[in-house]
């Protein structure tokens, strides 16, 4: 299999933004997009409820969502074998009107009554984008980029580095309170409350807001070009620290809270069979631009 090139999503061409626009509805038509915001709501589970964390709050949350987009990306190109996903790099890309948020792509913010996106294919009046799996009744996609009546912006390169920074990928206890360790770092679960508490990765969910809050964030096709340049995080400190790897290497002892509700580096995570160390090295499937 021919290793395939994500791009920055300013940088697609008009054909190429066209094709991902097209394979994205044709995947939504077939049933298939339904799936993936089906899987993502069931793997959401936090800290505070019981079982295994595989998707956040959780060591798995960089090799569980790597997987995640491969299996879209794959969806994609079952489609049209040329898509890729693209990656919207939010320490450059930071207005409203840009790329990402163009009527050609995904279209642009949500109006302020309801949230509704109303431009853009993906607007619930072109029929093609109904939403049907989600923890609100809307049918319609929504977002309130930047949150208008409680303003936030989005994570600094220089929020971005002090994760790159960290030597260690993850810490004890290996959940959303890790004060180190660079998957929380990019992660971003913090300290207090309100958006002092949202850092990085979070801190982007909460400014496009709508349905990217939450477990059904997959129903905005940005939830995968910001999980695309998360993803390419995880590439460049890999690059930055050569021979740091996936931690926990073994799961906690029996005594430990954390004890079976992690994935260890050598376990399966549901609802795939693959591995966290599986997914370290993608050099042979695809690289970024």
């Amino acid at each position: 299999m021919a290793v395939h090139t994500r791009k920055n999503v300013t940088a697609l061409s008009r054909s190429e933004r066209r094709r991902l626009v097209e394979a994205l509805l044709a995947v939504k038509r077939r049933g298939e997009y339904d799936e993936f915001v089906r899987t993502h709501i069931e793997h959401y589970v936090s800290d505070g409820e019981g079982g295994l964390r595989t998707a956040h709050m959780t060591p798995s949350f960089l090799p569980w969502h790597r997987q995640f987009l491969l299996e879209l990306e794959r969806a994609l190109q079952r489609v049209d074998a040329a898509v890729t996903v693209p990656y919207w790099d939010w320490t450059r890309t930071r207005g409203a009107s840009a790329a990402p948020w163009t009527e050609d792509l995904l279209g642009g913010n949500g109006r302020r009554s309801d949230g509704q996106v109303t431009t853009g294919p993906f607007a619930y009046a072109g029929g093609a984008w109904t939403i049907k799996e989600s923890v609100t009744d809307a049918e319609y996609l929504m977002r309130d980029l930047g949150r208008h009546q409680d303003p936030i912006g989005l994570p600094t390169r220089a929020e971005l580095d002090r994760a790159l920074a960290e030597p260690l990928y993850d810490v004890a206890p290996w959940n959303s309170t890790s004060a180190k360790g660079f998957r929380n770092k990019l992660e971003g679960w913090g300290r207090g409350t309100g958006s002092a508490a949202w850092h990085t990765h979070n801190r982007v969910h909460r400014w496009v807001g709508g349905h990217m809050l939450g477990g059904a964030s997959v129903n905005d096709p940005v939830f995968w070009m910001h999980h695309a340049f998360v993803d390419l995080q995880w590439t460049r400190w890999q690059q930055r620290h050569r021979g740091a790897r996936y931690l926990p290497a073994r799961q906690p002892g029996r005594g430990d809270a954390q004890h079976g509700r992690i994935v260890a580096r050598e376990e399966r995570m549901p609802p795939w069979n693959v591995t966290p160390a599986d997914m370290e090295d993608v050099s042979r499937l695809y690289r970024y631009v």
